[in-house]
Parts: C-alpha cells; sequence; structure tokens
C-alpha cells in the first residue's frame, strides 16, 4: 500500500534564480499539497527543492517548519561543495538527501574526482541519500559506479526511459546488469515525463528491485503538464501498483516510519 507522496515541490512564491531554465506562472502553496494527500488517504511526503530555485533551500525549509517532522522530510539541492554547516543546518531542518538535477544536457560531476568523493562522504556521514534527475541514456553508464559509491541512490522519475520496450531501454539493462543493487531505489513518479507508456518499464522494475526498494510521489505541482494533468491523475495511477508497500523504502530514506 502506497502511505506516502516522496516527491512534491512546495514553494509559496516564485522567484527564480538567475538563467532558470522553467519559471512557473503561479505558486503551490503547502496547504494545497496537504489537502490533496489528505483527499487521497496519505500519511506524509518529502518536498523535493524544485530546480528554479536553485540552491536557496529556504522555501523546503519554511515549509518544513510547519510539519510533523515524524510524517515529512525535505530533499534539497547544494553545490558540491557545501560546507558542513550549511549541510547541518539542512538536515537539522528535515532535509534527509540531496538532488542532483542534471537533466537538459547539465555537466555530470565526475564521480572520482577529489571534489565528488568529499561530497559524498559528507552524504554518508550523514545517512543522507542521493537523488537523480537524468535522462536514461545519460544515467545508465555511470549508475554502476554510483550504486558502489556507499549512499542510497534514488532515481526520479521512473529513471525516465528513452525506449518503449523496457528490454531495450538503457536504463533498464544498467539496474539488471548491476552486481549489487542494494543501495537502488527508484521513484514511480511523473509517468507524463516520458512520450510512452512505462507500465511495463515499472513492472520489470519491480521485478529487479522487488517492492521495498520502490517509492511513488506525485511530481505536484506538475510542472510544465499543469494543464495535461492533476493529483487526483497521478495518484490513479497508483491503482497499477496497490500491492506495493512503500513502509520501508519510506523508512530508509527519509527516516519515517509508516505502518506496514
Amino acid at each position: 500500500m502506497i502511505q506516502f507522496d516522496c516527491h512534491a515541490h512546495v514553494y509559496e512564491t516564485v522567484a527564480a534564480i538567475d538563467g532558470a531554465r522553467y519559471v512557473p506562472a503561479r505558486n503551490a502553496p503547502l496547504a494545497a499539497w496537504l489537502a490533496h494527500q489528505e483527499s487521497c488517504g496519505l500519511k506524509g511526503g518529502a518536498i523535493v527543492q524544485v530546480s528554479f530555485l536553485g540552491c536557496d533551500n529556504s522555501e523546503m525549509c519554511a515549509a518544513l517548519a510547519k510539519l510533523d517532522r515524524s510524517r515529512f522530510a525535505g530533499v534539497g539541492v547544494v553545490p558540491l561543495d557545501v560546507d558542513d554547516a550549511q549541510l547541518d543546518h539542512l538536515v537539522g531542518a528535515g532535509m534527509r538527501g540531496v538532488r542532483w538535477n542534471l537533466v537538459r544536457g547539465a555537466a555530470i560531476p565526475e564521480i572520482e574526482a577529489d571534489l565528488t568523493q568529499r561530497f559524498l562522504s559528507k552524504l554518508r556521514d550523514r545517512d543522507l541519500h542521493l537523488e537523480l534527475h537524468l535522462e536514461g541514456p545519460r544515467l545508465a553508464p555511470i549508475l554502476p559506479v554510483l550504486a558502489e559509491q556507499g549512499v542510497n541512490l534514488v532515481i526520479d522519475h521512473f529513471g525516465l526511459p528513452s525506449d518503449p520496450d523496457p528490454k531495450s531501454d538503457p536504463f533498464i539493462r544498467s539496474v539488471s546488469a548491476l552486481a549489487d543493487p542494494s543501495a537502488l531505489y527508484v521513484k514511480f513518479a511523473a509517468h507524463y515525463r516520458t512520450p510512452f507508456d512505462i507500465t511495463p518499464h515499472a513492472n520489470d522494475l519491480i521485478s529487479l528491485l522487488s517492492e521495498d526498494r520502490i517509492v511513488w510521489g506525485s511530481d505536484w505541482p506538475h510542472t510544465q503538464h499543469e494543464q495535461s494533468t492533476s493529483y487526483s491523475e497521478v495518484w490513479a495511477r497508483c491503482e497499477g501498483w496497490s500491492n506495493l508497500s512503500d513502509a520501508a523504502a519510506v523508512r530508509s530514506l527519509y527516516a519515517i516510519g509508516l505502518s506496514e
């Protein structure tokens, strides 16, 4: 049973950083997200830092300050050279993971570089997971080395598959080839960001990783797709995975206990 919305963006104001690739037309208030959760019978969720705010996590922290930390958490965005004090402040505010948003040609950090290794060490020390938003063909080649870094790895949006046939999809093939997939989790979120039916890919991921490595997210407020979908519509997609339980994954990733 899905009980947790692991992927939503909450911002009371729209104040984009310079160079933001997309700026929404309206805000995404905390109260509206909570109302959606209540209507679906969900028990909690994770606020994920939205791209147009860059590394300014103040909106996320302000929202978390109003929420029950036993049911809600955050996933922030920080630079690779983030200092310990800044990272500890965010952890204290309720951040349980850090996101790399690398779609549309953004540079992928060199995993073996000293700077990246120091960053990953800081995540390990604080039991923070690394969340990755990256197209499947670019993600597949780096997945094996990322899976060996000693941090839980959460892949956004089904891994943004590129091939309608999961057996030919680079991301799915990379997952199936992992010697040890124990660090890997996948978010079943934002199916509408892939231009074909991802149900076969979802089923393959469940068989490859087991259900305790799958979490669900609404991707609310569905940025760039606000006119084509809604919270109730994406929640209805969960009916296809009604036998899944996200309790173990939520406990591991967000330190939040849900009933089994």
